[in-house]
C-alpha cells in the first residue's frame, strides 16, 4: 500500500520538474514573470542566500476614539501617508513641546 503512494508521489513530482530561472533586467520584469509562473517550478534554480534579521522596534498599541480614527484616516488618505506615520510625527512634536509643571 505504501508503494502505491510512493509511485503516485513520484509521478506527481515528475510533473513539476524544476525549470531554469531566466535572467531579468529589473525587479518589474521579475515580478511580472512570477505573476504568470509558479515559483515552485523554479525553486531548485533559485540562488541560496543568507541574511540576518534584527528586530529592534517594538510596537505599542493604544486605543483611539472612533471620531479621531475617522479623521485620521481621512487625513491619511488625502496626504497619501500611512496613519501610523502621521500619529508618530504628531506625538513626537507634542512630546518635544511638553514642559512638565513642577
Amino acid at each position: 500500500m505504501q508503494e502505491t503512494w510512493l509511485t503516485k508521489k513520484e509521478k506527481y513530482m515528475g510533473e513539476n520538474e524544476s525549470k531554469i530561472l531566466p535572467k531579468f533586467d529589473s525587479i518589474e520584469e521579475l515580478t511580472d514573470f512570477f505573476d504568470e509562473n509558479d515559483l515552485g517550478n523554479y525553486l531548485e534554480s533559485m540562488p541560496e542566500v543568507e541574511f540576518e534579521v534584527a528586530i529592534d522596534r517594538r510596537l505599542h498599541y493604544v486605543a483611539v476614539d472612533e471620531d479621531i480614527a475617522e479623521k485620521l484616516t481621512e487625513i491619511s488618505r488625502s496626504e497619501h501617508v500611512p496613519s501610523g506615520a502621521i500619529v508618530n510625527t504628531w506625538l513626537r512634536e507634542k512630546i518635544s513641546d511638553y514642559n512638565p509643571k513642577r
